[in-house]
This record gives structure tokens, sequence and C-alpha cells, in this order.
């Protein structure tokens, strides 16, 4: 195989909760991470250079080896001794440091992409033991659909498919450093935790709303006192008929769940309109696996 094309696809954490903040620093969590079809595109090309070079539509993305996607395909060349060269074109649609695992998500694709071009026989597993030295939530992205990680992200446990609605997405023009976030997130006995186990049972009994009820990110505490933009957006989107809203992970990307498509389609217009978000996608539940 000369060359593949891969989509590389979005998370978002429907529940997210952290439990303890460990010795090494390290925060160890509870969430229930969800595939959605918004997803950048990766052109991967093997040829006889014998190097790895990439581009992106985004110039100020790295294109060196602070970008997951040159390090992923450093991985794979020096632990399997590749000669030939890779060349990877980057087309990103996910928004950049937005909590949802956009960089770890093309990393995944470059494993995923690598092990077919140069037939490494790596099964799906073997590819998820290779991504968690990238970082924590690639091989979720390797693994894809509906999924409760604990640990540091990295212990997942796939759960049944979420049940197929509309996902709005909104992504204001700030950034928020998940560093500043997790630094900040106190935890003690007046902390409101998600109940995550309550989550999975949702899930489990394909209950949208019961789903939509039981949501919770506990970093939202440390987010929403700083940037008050992201409630601004969750209440518009609940204004605008979502059955909930949320920021994902460290944010400051808000989501909202709809049960119905035309309403969801109305939310989109009115959120694109309101100009509280630099980017605004309409998309979906998507829980196909590779």
């Amino acid at each position: 195989m000369k060359e593949i094309s891969v989509k590389a696809l979005a998370k978002i954490n429907l529940g997210l909760d952290v439990v303890r903040r460990r010795e090494d620093g390290y925060h160890e969590v509870r969430m229930v991470m969800q595939t959605i079809h918004l997803f950048d595109r990766l052109q991967i090309v093997r040829n006889a250079s014998g190097n790895i070079t990439m581009s992106t539509n985004l110039p100020f993305l790295p294109t060196n080896e602070n970008n997951l996607v040159y390090r992923a395909a450093k991985l794979l060349k020096d632990e399997f001794q590749i000669k030939d060269g890779i060349d990877v074109k980057l087309h990103k649609h996910i928004p950049v440091a937005a909590g949802m695992a956009g960089g770890s998500t093309d990393a995944a694709a470059v494993l995923y992409g690598m092990n077919r071009i140069f037939g490494l026989g790596l099964s799906r597993e073997d590819l998820m033991q290779r991504g968690v030295k990238l970082g924590a939530d690639v091989p979720y992205c390797v693994m894809r659909g509906t999924a409760l990680a604990e640990g540091i992200g990295e212990e997942l446990t796939a759960l049944p498919p979420m049940v197929k609605c509309p996902v709005l997405i909104a992504k204001p023009q700030i950034s928020v450093s998940t560093k500043f976030v997790y630094e900040n997130l106190k935890l003690n006995e007046q902390t409101v935790h998600p109940d995550i186990d309550r989550l999975v049972l949702d899930i489990k009994a394909k209950d949208l709303h019961a789903i939509a009820a039981d949501m919770g990110n506990v970093l939202e505490t440390v987010t929403i006192p700083n940037y008050p933009i992201i409630a601004e957006i969750k209440d518009h989107m609940m204004e605008h008929g979502a059955i909930n809203s949320m920021m994902s992970g460290s944010g400051p990307t808000v989501f909202g769940l709809f049960e119905n498509e035309d309403v969801a389609v109305a939310a989109y217009d009115a959120m694109r309109a309101s100009g509280l978000a630099k980017q605004v996608y309409l998309t979906s539940i998507y829980n196909t696996a590779r």
C-alpha cells in the first residue's frame, strides 16, 4: 500500500469526574468518553525519502516533533526500523486545544494508517498499548465508540453504544490551559461529583433523557468562574432546545445533546448568529469502530 486517507474523530466527555490527585502529580479520573462525527482528515503517503514530513491547513501548528502526528510516526518508524519515509497532510476541522482530543485522535490515526501502509500486523490492542506512550487519550482514540476511562484515562472499558442523537458543538474564542484547570481544581467534601456509575447504567438502558440528566463535568467548577462565556454558551443551548449542555474535557468547547434534528438545526443557526462561539458545528454521535 502506497497511501491511505484516515478520518481522525473527535470525542466528547458525557461524564468527567476527578477522583484524586496522585503523589506523582497526575489526577485519577473516571470519564465516559464518546466519539462524535466531527473529524480531521489525514492523507498519509509512503515514499523513499526515509524522512517524516508533514503539513497542515493551520499555519500555527508545529510540523515537527512538537506535533503528536510526527511523534506517532516516529514511534513506529523507530520500533520497526522502517527505512521508507512518510508524508502526512493533516486537514484540521476539530477545534484545537478544545477538550476534544484533537491532537490525540490525529496521533491515533497515524498509528492506524502506518500499521496498514507498512503491513505491521498490529492489533487494535497493540496500537492502544503504543498510543499510551504518546498521551493518555490516544488509546481511546484508537478504540473509539463509548467507553469508561479510568486511571489517568488509559484504563478503558468498552460500553454499549450511546443513543444516536444530534450534537451541537461550540468553541468560544478563548483558550483554556488544561494544566491551569487541574492545578486549580479543589477536591474536598464540598465538591459535587457526577455519578459516573449511574451514567453508565443510563447508557446501557439507552435512555437519552436519563443520560442527559446525569451528565456532569467536575472541571466546570474551575473553568466557569474563570471563563463565564462557557456558562453563557451552555445557557444558550438550553434555551434553544438542548436536553442538556456541558463542557467537554477541560474546555473550553461546549456541547449540547438534542432529541430532534430540526430543533438542533435551529439551535445551530442561533448559536452562529449569537457571536458567542468562534467555531460552531452540528454533528452526531458516532459509534462505529475502526
